[in-house]
């Protein structure tokens, strides 16, 4: 069982519990070995059970690993250690994408568009390298505070599929292709599926299939035609509306065949939104047999007397031996009958009947189109007015960018959020005990009924909660730190949005919703609305992450910003070298005109290196070392690298170096071993003889393994 503080691998360090799924939780680690945090992801112990499913986990696991991209949540290792499966990722401090459609109801076309493009180059990595996703939806997909859109749990899907293991692992039936839902062969073209699903709840802030249970949604899938996001949102462009349902194919083969087909068109959609450029292939019927038609018969016929006709002509022509000018005489007359003949084919095939319908069709189509250019004529000249004039002039308001707000209270939160976004305008929910009204009912809206509100503006929504509530403190004229500490200790939720206000001194609270005082249930969201100040003082920071130096040096002046201090720095993402990996204030951010920006340029991963700090004990490996022995030891990394040489007669040797960039080595003891003189008497003769020592030289080798620095 994982515990925080423990070390599994070896080299991670768990620290905090982040995220939690159906099939495993994922804790933030500190990689000593490396010296950088990462994610570490842990099967539950249902799956880890499962020797089946671990072995394909692994498997999917390891080829995911091999996958490098900056769209893509890094897959760095794979490992086992009692009992507990655990992979570790590249650690992405950010939210999902489905937490961010959420929070924002739904996206702006070119929003949504921007994702789905660093989606899809992501995919297009993984389909390269023939890995397939085969879960690709909201959930899994991060968005960095950087701004970078990430895709992750590659490999995973595939070996929980392949295990039969229920629909909880798997993420939601709701972005399942046709395909997957029948149980199918599923390839790159299921991902592609899932995508526009994705796209279409970007682009609506609602899924297009859902059901009270997960075979109804998927029957729903595998049935139903998918229906059009502008529906939902009448602004949508038109070629963007192509993409989703093009990507959105019951058929495989009519989808796009591959992601860099889509993202061709996701790009071009960007500079022409308008264009109807989108073009979906039915190999079907490009090669099925077509019924023939009495007029095609006709045709046929037609043209094939007139082949007669003229074979026969070039028969008599070829076979006669009359003059020139008779040929020519009786050439004229054959054309002059055979348009003859042309005419009383086309007279056998006149119908007064047929004829009479056209007369009429056609006047009553003059008689409409007078009709309506009389009407035109007059209400340019105000001769016809239909309706109030109020109701004119809010129909006015409304071509202008205006909406009139509709009535919420006592509705179902599901169909107000719904209707409010079809009108352009961006609900945001808050919620409150209530007694009145059942869970879920829109108590009221920050905007009366029949107000005549901007489109894209946002409409406060206070939804009706059951349970005992916790008492809101009041934060108002608080620093944002402040405000989030007190609300935080309450047991609320924090969500910050900053707006200008110039009588509110910036990184104040200017309102909270719900307003202090009022009971909210434990755990909901607070919205505290800070002020950046003056709004002309204030300048946007854009994201210069991935830029060269030079571009960011332009990007910040252009914005109005200073640049600070230019640093280089080690940055793991490979992709990144030479360019910047770092700036000082976060992207999106308002900072004061002429702010310095710090930024840093990556030069690589940074090189690992080792320390070796003992305490070198006597070479007794020998038996016939002896203390007080002179011992010339000396220290060598595997690389070849010297580090100590020295000569001593007591032990232990104190050592400490650093620096190390081999991960062994070697240490050599030599010594001097003499032996005594000894001497012998001949018992016989009485000779005595002396046998004089001897010396040898001894060598002990000690291998060693020396510590990554930052352990």
């Amino acid at each position: 069982m994982i515990k925080i503080g423990m070390i599994i691998g070896e080299r991670y360090e768990i620290l905090e519990k982040i995220g939690t799924g159906g099939m495993s939780d994922v804790y933030k680690a500190k990689d000593h070995k490396l010296n950088r945090f990462v994610a570490v992801k842990v099967l539950k112990q249902e799956f880890s059970e499962n020797a089946n499913f671990v072995s394909k986990f692994r498997v999917e696991a390891q080829a995911a690993a091999g996958l490098m991209h900056p769209n893509i949540v890094n897959v760095y290792d794979v490992g086992e250690e009692g009992g507990i499966h655990y992979i570790v990722m590249e650690l992405v401090e950010g939210i999902t994408l489905k937490k961010y459609i959420e929070k924002k109801a739904r996206l702006s076309v070119k929003e949504a568009i921007s994702i789905a493009i660093q989606v899809s180059m992501g995919i297009e990595a993984a389909h390269s390298n023939h890995i397939i996703h085969r879960d690709i939806k909201p959930q899994n997909i991060i968005i960095s505070k950087e701004g970078k859109v990430k895709v992750t749990d590659f490999g995973i899907a595939k070996a929980a599929t392949s295990n039969t293991i229920t629909s909880n692992v798997m993420g939601s039936v709701h972005y399942t292709s046709p395909e997957q839902a029948r149980g199918g062969y599923s390839d790159e073209k299921s991902d592609i599926y899932s995508l526009g699903i994705t796209m279409f709840e970007m682009l609506t802030g609602r899924v297009p299939f859902n059901g009270e249970t997960t075979v109804a949604i998927a029957i729903k899938h595998i049935q139903e035609e998918l229906p059009s996001p502008r529906e939902y949102v009448a602004e949508i462009p038109i070629s963007v509306e192509q993409i989703v349902y093009k990507c959105c194919q019951k058929s495989p083969d009519r989808r796009y065949q591959s992601m860099n087909e889509l993202i061709t068109d996701l790009k071009q959609s960007l500079m022409n939104p308008d264009e109807d450029f989108v073009k979906v292939v039915d190999p079907d019927e490009e090669a099925s047999t077509r019924m023939i038609t009495d007029k095609d018969m006709a045709l046929i016929k037609k043209q094939s007397d007139r082949r007669d006709s003229m074979d026969e002509a070039m028969r008599l022509k070829k076979n006669t031996e009359q003059p020139r000018r008779q040929y020519e005489e009786e050439d004229e007359e054959e054309e002059v009958n055979e348009e003859y003949y042309e005419e009383e084919e086309d007279d056998e095939d006149y119908d007064p009947k047929i004829e009479r319908i056209t007369t009429v069709l056609a006047i009553v189509a003059a008689l409409l189109i007078g009709g309506i250019v009389i009407f035109l004529i007059g209400r340019a000249f105000g001769m016809f007015r239909f309706g109030s004039a109020d109701r004119e002039d809010a129909k006015q308001e409304e071509q202008s960018g205006k909406v009139e707000m509709i009535e919420v209270e006592g509705k179902p939160l599901d169909d107000v959020r719904r209707a409010l976004i079809e009108m352009g305008l961006t609900p945001e929910i808050e919620y409150e005990i209530s007694t009145d009204y059942e869970e879920g009912i829109v108590i009221r809206a920050n905007v009366k009924a029949g107000e005549m509100v901007d489109k894209d503006s946002n409409v406060v929504l206070t939804v009706a909660q059951k349970g005992e509530g916790t008492n809101v403190p009041d934060v108002v004229g608080k620093s944002k730190s402040e405000a989030t500490s007190i609300l935080e200790q309450s047991g609320f939720v924090v969500s910050a949005i900053e707006s200008y206000d110039s009588t509110v001194q910036s990184g104040y609270v200017i309102s909270q919703s719900p307003e202090a005082e009022t009971a909210a249930p434990e755990g909901s969201t607070i919205t505290i609305r800070v002020s950046q100040g003056e709004e002309n003082a204030k300048v946007r920071v854009p994201n210069v992450i991935g830029e060269t130096e030079e571009n960011a040096i332009v990007i910040l002046t252009e914005s109005g910003l200073s640049v600070g201090t230019i640093s280089q720095t080690n940055n793991e993402d490979a992709s990144l070298v030479d360019k910047v990996c770092y700036q000082s204030y976060s992207v999106g951010s308002y900072v004061d005109k002429g702010t310095v920006i710090d930024i840093r340029v990556s030069i690589g991963p940074a090189e690992v290196t080792y320390k070796y700090v003992d305490n070198i004990s006597a070479p007794t490996e020998d038996e016939d070392y002896r203390d007080g022995m002179s011992v010339a030891v000396t220290v060598i990394t595997a690389d070849g690298t010297q580090l100590l040489n020295t000569q001593t007669t007591s032990f232990p040797v104190p050592i400490n170096y650093s620096g190390i960039k081999s991960s062994m080595g070697t240490i050599q003891f030599r010594f001097t071993v003499t032996t005594e003189a000894t001497t012998t008497t001949d018992p016989d003769t009485g000779e005595v003889t002396t046998i004089e020592g001897t010396t040898m030289e001894k060598t002990v080798t000690r291998e060693v393994v020396f510590t990554a620095e930052g352990r």
